[in-house]
């Protein structure tokens, strides 16, 4: 059985091609929190640096971000943070 986090990252890498992704489950760091389950996989830490950020703003990068996942958060994530950067930035 894949992880949530191992479908996040499959799915921004075929998102936005060429991508460096990296994804850290901060589910533990936000027990008893809003959205937390006792069994995890609801909170997460994204780093994208993907050749299609470039010209766009924070603004459009996040939403694109977020229409990738869609699908998870119906499922249950509840939080992201995001770091998503251009080559070079």
């Amino acid at each position: 059985m894949t992880t949530r986090a191992g479908r996040l990252r499959a799915t921004l890498l075929h998102a936005f091609p060429g991508a460096e992704v990296t994804v850290r489950d901060d589910s533990g760091l936000h027990a008893g929190h809003a959205g937390a389950r006792p069994g995890g996989e609801t909170h997460y830490a994204i780093r994208v640096v993907a050749p299609g950020f470039a010209g766009m703003t924070r603004l459009a990068r996040s939403r694109a971000v977020h229409a990738a996942l869609a699908e998870e958060f119906g499922a249950g994530m509840h939080a992201l943070a995001l770091e998503l950067r251009a080559p070079g930035e």
